[in-house]
Parts: structure tokens; C-alpha cells; sequence
């Protein structure tokens, strides 16, 4: 068998990404900066044809904006195109020329898998490494974007040989176990709690819609009056129009996304979610992502009271760590990443009692 050019270790699978996509944020922000750099143009048109006034500076900014629109769009996909993954007997790594990252197979705390929701049996592969709470925490990960099989792949990671169910991801997760992997204990979150983080983003939405009516509310006033006025030939009048409806479209649509983020999209993730425990594995699903962790790594397990029901904490073990994994400790829970707590449940006790012996749930606080 080959052998890796570095570590000079056997090389047991070896492929690249079969989905080459640009990721949802990055998206997200070349169309804003589309917009932004279509808004300023047009003021600049506007400004340079009706005023004769100086815009370069305006034009600069707009070159600049469309600049990092195209970056957004095609820069991730450019690199994704050339990276290349590797599974040697002790390491996974993921190379580009001479960039490579690697993670220690032997330190690999839970894998998470998203589904691509447009090329069937494709998605990302994310291996979890748990660091230590407090001033030295942080994200510690390797994502294997766009693979063939992720599940499949991550069986792989763990030695194992893959089943035949694996890879597909229209299959429901409990018909994707391990040969002679038994479902112990399910249950789905309760309720869909208001964290600080949803919080927060709430006001954020709240601000963002009422600039947006400010503008629109001062905008609308100020166009009648270049209307009556005469002021501006038509094709500028259009232009200038048609920029500040720019505009106003694009803080409307970040103030409903916003908005979305903090009171619809928790609410539809928390359906969403089923939490399994097997007699080998803790595994969460939720719409097209997937969580997979051992139960070997567990060290212990906390539930804490929340709103009328149980938060249960997963206190993950490793070389040289025992740690929460990361946004997952002390009442932190993340809405955009899985994370190995069962948020909102009512059985914390059974749970509990499967994954550590010597459980014994938390106090109500005073």
C-alpha cells in the first residue's frame, strides 16, 4: 500500500472533494456585496451626470465591493477544487500543495456530517477535536468538504469496515448503525428555549427593522420632492431611484433574515432534532446534519434545569483534555452547530444513567 510522502504512514484511503459548492455565508456575503457595490455606482452615475462632482472615490468603493463579491462566490469553490484527503493509520489530513492540516485519529472527539441537500450521498465530514473549558477553549477542526459517502468515510476514521447502508443520506439515521448497534434510549427537545445568543439577535432584528422603516418612511417624502422639483433628467432620476430602492430591499431582507435567525429557524431546528442513544454511540440528528460520538470519550455527564425541563451535558475525555466540547458547556448551546448536549428534554435521569453510572442531575438553583 502507499505510504504518506510526511509521516510516512500507510495510507488507507485516499479522494477528493465530489461536490465542489461555495458554502451558504460566503453566498450570503457576495450578494450583499453585489448589492452594495450596484447601490454605490449608481449614486456615483447620479452624482457625477446631474452635479458634475468628483466620484472617484465612490467608484473606487464600488470596484472594491464587486471585487469581494466575486472573491465570496468563487474564492471557496477555487480552493476546494484543489484539496486532496488522506486516511493513514494514525492521522487525517487534508492537503492542498504544500498546505496540509492534519488531526490524530487517536484524538478525534465526535464527527459531525451535513448532507448536501443537492448532490444525493455528498456532504461535509467535520472531525471534532474537545479542548479544554475556560481561557484555553476553542475550535480545534478539520472539515473534509464535499465527500463522497461521509458517513461511510467516517467508519473509515474509526477503523471499522463500512456497511453497506452507509451513504446514503435519505436513509433515516437509525438504519445507518454499526452491525449489532442497538437504539437504548430517544427522545426530540421539548421546547426551543430563549438563550442570551437568541436573545441579542432579536434586538439586532428588532433595530434593523426599525431603520428600515426610518429609511423607508424618510425616503419615500424626500423622492416625491425630486419628483415635483425637476431636478434630475430621467435616466439619472431612474439610477437614483433605483438605488436607493436597492437600499432599502437589502436592509429590509438582512432585518427578516436576522429576525428569522433568532424567533423562526430555532423554533424549525428544534422539530428537527431527535437525540439516540445506542449501546456503542450518542448520535443527533437534525435535518440534514448528523453528530456521532463514541460513548467511550464521555467522562461525564451533567443535566441542569432549564424553563421546566433538563439540559444534559456531555463532558467529553481525551489525550491530554477532558473537556466540553466546544459552545457546549455550562448552559452555552449552539443553534448553527450541533453540539453533544440533548437540550430540553424531560428523561435526564435515564440518559444519565446510561451514559455514566455514577450520574446524578444538578440541583434546581434557588
Amino acid at each position: 500500500m502507499a505510504r504518506d510522502s510526511l509521516y510516512g504512514e500507510t495510507i488507507l484511503w485516499s479522494g477528493r472533494p465530489r461536490v465542489v459548492a461555495t458554502p451558504r455565508a460566503y453566498k450570503l456575503a457576495a450578494i450583499a456585496s453585489a448589492v452594495v457595490s450596484v447601490v454605490a455606482l449608481s449614486f456615483a452615475l447620479v452624482v457625477g451626470t446631474a452635479f458634475h462632482a468628483q466620484v472617484g472615490g465612490m467608484i473606487i468603493f464600488s470596484a472594491w465591493c464587486a471585487t469581494l463579491a466575486l472573491a465570496a462566490w468563487r474564492g471557496p469553490a477555487l480552493w476546494r477544487s484543489g484539496l486532496e484527503y488522506i486516511v493513514t493509520d494514525k492521522h487525517v489530513i487534508c492537503r492542498r500543495g504544500r498546505i496540509r492540516r492534519t488531526i490524530d485519529r487517536s484524538e478525534i472527539s465526535y464527527a459531525l456530517i451535513r448532507w448536501d441537500s443537492q448532490v444525493s450521498g455528498a456532504g461535509d465530514l467535520v472531525l471534532v477535536r474537545a479542548v479544554p473549558t475556560g481561557a484555553l477553549r476553542r475550535t480545534l477542526k478539520l472539515t473534509l468538504a464535499g465527500v463522497a459517502g461521509p458517513d461511510r468515510l467516517w467508519a473509515i476514521v474509526r477503523g471499522l469496515t463500512p456497511s453497506a447502508p452507509l451513504g446514503d443520506g435519505a436513509r433515516p439515521l437509525t438504519q445507518r448503525l454499526d452491525p449489532g448497534e442497538r437504539v437504548l434510549w430517544s427522545a426530540t427537545p421539548l421546547a426551543s428555549p430563549w438563550t442570551i445568543q437568541r436573545v441579542l439577535t432579536g434586538l439586532i432584528a428588532l433595530v434593523l427593522s426599525i431603520s428600515a422603516a426610518r429609511m423607508v418612511a424618510h425616503a419615500i417624502p424626500s423622492l416625491g420632492r425630486v419628483f415635483r422639483l425637476h431636478a434630475l433628467p430621467a435616466t439619472s432620476l431612474a439610477i437614483f431611484v433605483a438605488g436607493v430602492a436597492l437600499t432599502a430591499l437589502l436592509l429590509i431582507a438582512v432585518a427578516v433574515g436576522v429576525a428569522y435567525a433568532a424567533c423562526v429557524r430555532p423554533v424549525r431546528l428544534a422539530r428537527a432534532t431527535r437525540y439516540f442513544v445506542t449501546d456503542q454511540r450518542v448520535l443527533i440528528a437534525r435535518a440534514n446534519e448528523e453528530l456521532h460520538l463514541d460513548r467511550s470519550r464521555i467522562a461525564y455527564v451533567i443535566s441542569a434545569p432549564s424553563h421546566g425541563l433538563h439540559d444534559v451535558f456531555i463532558v467529553l475525555d481525551g489525550p491530554q483534555a477532558r473537556a466540553f466540547a466546544s459552545s457546549g458547556a455550562f448552559g452555552e448551546k449552539s443553534v448553527d452547530t450541533l453540539v453533544p448536549v440533548f437540550a430540553a428534554i424531560e428523561d435526564a435521569e435515564t440518559v444519565g444513567a446510561l451514559l455514566h453510572p455514577a450520574f446524578e442531575p444538578l440541583p434546581r438553583a434557588a
